[in-house]
């Protein structure tokens, strides 16, 4: 399932993964985004619609390209499905099979609609093409391909007997030149168009032009034979000189195409050598940009530490007095009832400079005996930087306060340590079990319209350590 495109549901051509772990091709993604404002990921949207984020936006450049899957399915293991070829190997090589397959079904190239085997195309142009069928321009007979061949040098199409009439009469050797279409239209190929369309032709279609050049040198023996058995009469040797001279000519040109096959194999080499240079370096900048992804990553996370840094500096106390502000009473509140969040944590602070560390930690649905009746507050000793220096258990006197908003009754406790409790021995952990108030103060209190505890959804607390 991995090698499978999220789109397309194939094998994934030139892999690229999305910010939601996801895989796409190139061609897919970039149809997607071209032809979507917007575009999410549907695998995500088909997998949890409300897990759906920033990353399932889909867009090209935040998409990086997979090597490691790539190599993969380069890797795989395939075999040819085409009925009777045996051909297998692995997925790199598959393309190439491809189009080279004797078994695959190809469209006969002059255009007559039928599809055929590629090791069959000649037999095809031979006895079955429809398009590869004219009329002699002398006995106005129909003929196939196998009972004519073109004339030189712009004559018209001839059956075998009045083409061997024509050849017996010519001496020329001029090569076969066609403005009207393929050079190789003089032997079976019906392809016309423009000069670029012409060179792109010739280019890719050198198999079939030699193929349908060995017939028709094949051909022309035979109709040279037929038409002397035929004519049962001597042929001076002038004339048969002529005809070898053609046959020659022929021959020639099979010599040219051979060396252009060459040519091309040893450029198709050295391409596919360049295009794996080019794939190392691809990989290597690949490797480089995620490396760089990493670095970006690893110095975001130095700024989001540095960034709770300032903002614990900005709220530390060091002179032992702590106000805490509370926002989102209400919903908070609610948390707390619910169970989602029972209790809530204040910034550290500190008694001195280099004094011992400490937090508050309050209920605001209260916990023990004053679990739903009360808001509870405890005291929490924490490990500081400085405890080997510092005077153990901790002894020093703390005071609650909830303040009054509007400065008319403040809500005041206090309490002195229990030496003997491990809440304020040493700690051993990062913090030791909190104590204070359970019953700090009753809910309907705070919740009083009479009193300004909470303003503005909004409370404050204090702590004075002497």
């Amino acid at each position: 399932q991995k090698y499978l495109c999220s789109n397309c549901n194939n094998i994934l051509k030139k892999a690229l993964q999305t910010l939601c772990g996801h895989r796409y091709c190139s061609a897919c993604l970039s149809w997607i985004v071209r032809n979507n404002k917007n575009a999410i990921c549907q695998k995500c949207n088909e997998e949890d619609p409300s897990t759906l984020s920033e990353g399932s936006l889909l867009a090209e450049e935040r998409a990086f390209g997979d090597a490691a899957i790539n190599k993969e399915i380069s890797e795989l293991k395939v075999h040819c499905v085409t009925l009777g070829c045996s051909w297998s190997g692995i997925m790199k090589n598959f393309e190439e099979h491809q189009s080279l397959c004797e078994y695959a079904l190809i469209p006969c190239h002059t255009g007559c609609g039928h599809m055929v085997m590629r090791k069959k195309l000649a037999d095809h142009l031979e006895n079955g093409c429809v398009n590869n069928v004219t009329t002699c321009q002398k006995c106005k007979r129909s003929l196939s391909s196998s009972e004519y061949r073109a004339g030189w040098r712009g004559k018209p199409e001839l059956c075998e007997h009045s083409l061997s009439t024509f050849l017996f009469s010519e001496s020329s050797s001029t090569p076969l030149i066609n403005k009207d279409g393929c050079r190789f239209s003089e032997v079976g190929c019906s392809f016309r168009g423009s000069k670029e369309k012409m060179k792109e032709h010739e280019k890719t279609a050198v198999g079939t032009h030699m193929l349908l050049l060995l017939q028709h040198i094949k051909q022309l023996k035979a109709s040279l034979c037929t038409a002397a058995k035929a004519a049962n009469a001597f042929i001076p040797q002038e004339e048969l000189d002529v005809n070898e001279n053609k046959l020659h000519v022929f021959e020639n040109i099979v010599a040219v195409l051979n060396k252009e096959v060459e040519t091309s194999n040893l450029e198709i080499v050295a391409f596919r050598r360049q295009s794996e240079l080019d794939q190392n370096i691809i990989r290597g900048l690949e490797l480089k940009i995620a490396e760089l992804h990493r670095c970006l990553t690893q110095k975001d996370a130095g700024l989001s530490s540095l960034h709770k840094s300032l903002l614990f500096s900005e709220q530390a106390s060091y002179d032992g007095v702590f106000l805490w502000k509370i926002t989102d009473v209400g919903r908070k509140l609610q948390d707390s009832v619910t169970g989602r969040t029972v209790s809530l944590y204040s910034p550290a602070f500190y008694t001195a400079k280099y004094g011992y560390k400490v937090c508050l930690r309050v209920y605001l649905n209260g916990d023990g005996t004053g679990k739903g009746t009360h808001v509870s507050l405890f005291f929490v000793v924490m490990k500081g930087d400085y405890d080997a220096l510092l005077p153990w258990p901790f002894r020093h006197k703390v005071t609650f306060m909830l303040l009054d908003q509007n400065n008319r009754e403040h809500i005041i406790d206090a309490f002195r340590p229990d030496l003997t409790s491990a809440s304020f021995q040493r700690p051993v952990n990062d913090m030791n079990v909190a104590s204070g108030c359970p019953m700090f103060l009753p809910l309907s209190k705070l919740q009083s319209p009479k009193y300004a505890y909470v303003k503005e959804d909004t409370l404050f607390l204090k702590c004075i350590i002497e």
